[in-house]
């Protein structure tokens, strides 16, 4: 099967060579298009403002294998590698991200909106992270790779609904110490102290966007099965919206605004 690897940390990343090396070992074929250098949390941005430009790249790949550097977002290089360089995959996989992307965090994600655009195309597409951090000794791609040559075996079997892509977070452990796969849902990642006010050393203000993360680890949400040893499977869709506020939104007269006619506040309420 040929597959359109991409990702957000760039395409010299150990995550995406790991995942291609895999598929390739297992007999697919990969077509890598990924951003020239990282661009993680740049969410689902398309640049418009300015040429795109494709390199092609020797790097950690095979030599059989055909990858490409693009100086834009992950978002873009999907664009191009479907567009321009291999309009005839049906299937997209973006990662495996060097750390998770759990709860909210996915709408920042790079990776995942790579697989965003991949599915706005009509393809099959699948978002890889693992859950490493920066004080790990070791991370192990290994276990994401192993994984998605099974999930890619088990898509061709089990299409996915139209409109549905797959957020797969893996923990940073051996194959043999994970304990499973569940199917998720979202769950919920705040950050605590989130923006630090700093002063330079002249004495400017300026501010660091961070914090410590605090999942809320409840049963049968990704950061719960990750935090506990398995690989999180969340499907997700680009349909937002909130079906049920319809009806809701309608009942309670929204619909009947009458633009001509002058909002005054309500005196009684007022008064």
């Amino acid at each position: 099967m040929r597959v359109l690897v991409t990702n957000d940390d760039g395409v010299y990343a150990p995550g995406i060579a790991v995942l291609t090396v895999f598929l390739a070992e297992a007999g697919h074929e990969p077509v890598v298009v990924a951003p020239d250098r990282e661009r993680s949390s740049v969410g689902h941005a398309i640049t418009l403002n300015r040429p795109l430009k494709l390199q092609k790249i020797t790097g950690p790949y095979p030599e059989a294998v055909a990858a490409y550097s693009c100086d834009g977002t992950p978002s873009d290089s999907v664009v191009l590698g479907l567009e321009e360089i291999a309009p005839d995959i049906a299937v997209v996989f973006s990662g495996i991200n060097k750390g998770p992307n759990l709860g909210d965090d996915l709408t920042y994600s790079g990776t995942v909106s790579a697989a965003m655009e991949g599915l706005v195309f009509g393809r099959t597409s699948v978002a890889f992270s693992l859950d490493c951090r920066e004080e790990d000794g070791e991370r192990h791609y290994e276990t994401a790779g192993t994984f998605a040559v099974h999930l890619l075996k088990w898509l061709s079997d089990n299409p996915l609904p139209t409109g549905v892509l797959l957020n797969v977070n893996v923990p940073n452990l051996s194959p043999s110490l994970v304990k499973g796969v569940q199917i998720t849902r979202k769950g919920i990642r705040a950050y605590e102290g989130k923006v630090n006010r700093l002063q330079d050393p002249h004495g400017r203000t300026y501010y660091w966007v961070a914090g410590r993360v605090e999942d809320e680890l409840v049963e049968g949400t990704d950061v719960w099965a990750v935090a506990h040893g398995y690989i999180s499977v969340t499907p997700i869709h680009l349909d937002m919206t909130h079906y049920p506020s319809l009806e809701i939104l309608c009942g309670r007269g929204l619909a009947e605004i009458d633009l001509e006619r002058r909002a005054l506040p309500d005196r009684e309420s007022t008064s």
